[in-house]
């Protein structure tokens, strides 16, 4: 079982490369299995054209390493605050892909502008704003994770509905109910940014109605989805 999360790690890793959301080591996927409470994420620092699957890092929730020599990335603590916090997601895509990785240094929430959009998101991916110097010096991951949780939890955001969030000055995190998700919401993410960034440069006061966004978003996801084949 663990081998097998450590294969799908790895594969997801490897395919956030393909997609072109990360160059150098700009990036980290990891999956949980959450009967057994243990993590699967890529070791800190090693080259994408080096890795293996053997190398995914097993870690259990509090951050201790179950059978690696290698170091766990250093988001490690921010991945596992958001498996705590949000309980339905089994897998995490975290990348300083370029265009969301800009609305993020903007410290700007991607709007929902068009159906593209509200097929992945039920709104605006929201950018939170940067952590204090306290919470930095106490404990930056851990504070990184613990923030963006909060901020869905005292903003009442369904993480399954917007399952992304940018952090200001940083990049952007991405999650689904399975690894395989959290990629396809990672690359949405990204295309999503980028049409935003244009669509506003032609129409600064570009808008969307909330109305037509809710049907797009739910005739894909929950109880009466219709779009797709019945499995």
């Amino acid at each position: 079982m663990l081998e097998n999360l450590k294969k799908e790690a790895f594969e997801i890793n490897m395919a956030i490369v393909q997609h072109k959301l990360v160059v150098l080591t700009w990036g980290n996927a990891s999956a949980i299995d959450r009967a057994s409470g243990i993590m699967a994420i890529k070791p800190s620092g090693v080259a994408y054209d080096t890795l293996t699957w053997q190398d995914m890092v097993l870690v259990d929730l509090e951050g201790k390493v179950i059978d690696s020599k290698l170091k766990p990335s250093s988001d490690t603590l921010t991945h596992l605050e958001i498996y705590k916090g949000f309980s339905d997601v089994c897998g995490i895509v975290h990348t300083h892909s370029p265009w969301a990785t800009a609305w993020a240094q903007a410290g700007k929430s991607i709007p929902a502008l068009g159906t593209t959009h509200a097929d992945h998101f039920s709104g605006d991916v929201p950018c939170l704003p940067p952590l204090t110097k306290v919470q930095v010096d106490e404990g930056y991951e851990k504070a990184t994770g613990s923030t963006l949780v909060d901020y869905f939890l005292t903003n009442k955001i369904n993480p399954l509905h917007i399952p992304a969030c940018l952090l200001s000055g940083h990049a952007s995190f991405v999650w689904g109910k399975t690894i395989f998700k959290a990629l396809e919401n990672a690359v949405a993410l990204e295309s999503c940014a980028e049409m935003a960034y244009h669509t506003l440069m032609l129409n600064p006061s570009a808008n969307f109605p909330d109305y037509i966004l809710n049907k797009h978003f739910t005739r894909k996801h929950g109880k009466d989805a219709y779009y797709g084949q019945n499995k």
